[in-house]
């Protein structure tokens, strides 16, 4: 027999963020305006490194990766929150929240070990200068992002066989605008302190200790930099000031939703936006605003796609 179809629900009611209307409108501008700008800006990243070959580096290989990841997780939920508010249909099916689950844990797993990853090329690249190019090698750089993807599948799937163990009996109604494992357990049929552990050792604690990791690299790179002042060093901070701005906005709610299963769901759902729809578009905005080598490359792709626009209408006319 199925696992799905020993559970007495069938669907799920998401209750989303308010029963406002006003509010539910409002929502349904805001959300929409930050979804389109993250695929966009994400989007034009990844084109913009693409077609420039001086930004085909260990770094902006990195970032084109944390890009589609951003957009990945951008999509799992907000389309269908936005279609809900127009519908007013906030329901979802027990295989429609769990495969939630699989895409959130799989894209938040695997962003966070880039980041890592991220942290590991910008250690190198300024704490070990001279063997940078052998330790950071384009086989290396497949190597890291194929292995943050292998470790958001396995993490996810944890997350997907641990849902599918869970009895549901009776309540259905889910208090946040997508299905994730600190708001459904605790509609399980079950103790959910001990669920609340578990969620705390699976994720909370992974991620509260890749945090740590990633904050004594950058500090370490930080007092280099500030030990070795150049006429470089600027730039240097300026982009590890960007990547760690990066990594706060995203471990941050991940650390207090998962270290805290059981708090206000409020607060989740706060910080939940946060994470599946704000951060997101955190990485164009930081990336293109602080750094003028995307920006020059962006102007570069600029120039040529109306040079060629110019070119094929003197053609044609």
């Amino acid at each position: 027999m199925d696992v799905a179809n020993k559970s007495a629900v069938s669907e799920f009611a998401l209750l989303g963020l308010s029963n406002s209307w006003k509010l539910q409108m409002f929502f349904f501008m805001v959300f929409s305006l930050f979804y389109v700008a993250t695929v966009v800006g994400n989007s034009l990243i990844v084109i913009t490194v693409i077609a420039d070959s001086h930004l085909h580096s260990p770094m902006y290989f990195l970032l084109t990766n944390l890009s589609i990841i951003d957009m990945s997780l951008a999509s799992f939920a907000t389309p269908k929150m936005i279609t809900d508010y127009l519908t007013g249909h906030k329901t979802i099916s027990f295989d429609g929240c769990i495969t939630q689950i699989f895409f959130l844990h799989l894209f938040t797993g695997t962003e966070i070990i880039l980041l890592m990853a991220m942290s590991f090329d910008r250690y190198t690249a300024i704490c070990k200068p001279l063997r940078y190019a052998s330790i950071v090698s384009p086989q290396v750089c497949v190597a890291l992002v194929v292995a943050s993807w292998v470790v958001g599948v396995m993490h996810s799937m944890s997350q997907v066989i641990f849902a599918l163990t869970l009895p549901f009996c009776g309540p259905n109604e889910v208090d946040s605008f997508f299905c994730d494992l600190p708001v459904v357990f605790q509609l399980a049929c079950v103790d959910t302190y001990v669920l609340g552990l578990f969620m705390i050792s699976t994720s909370g604690v992974i991620a509260l200790s890749c945090f740590i990791l990633l904050f004594n690299s950058y500090v370490i790179v930080l007092v280099t930099i500030k030990n070795h002042s150049s006429k470089g060093s600027s730039k240097v901070l300026s982009t590890c000031t960007a990547h760690f701005i990066v990594v706060f906005m995203f471990f941050g709610p991940c650390i207090f939703i998962y270290m805290w299963p059981l708090s206000s769901f409020l607060v989740d759902k706060i910080l939940s936006v946060f994470y599946t729809i704000f951060t997101p578009i955190l990485n164009p905005v930081i990336y293109t605003l602080r750094n003028q080598e995307v920006k020059t490359a962006m102007r570069k792709l600029k120039n040529k796609l109306l040079n060629s626009n110019k070119t094929t209408s003197s053609y044609y006319f």
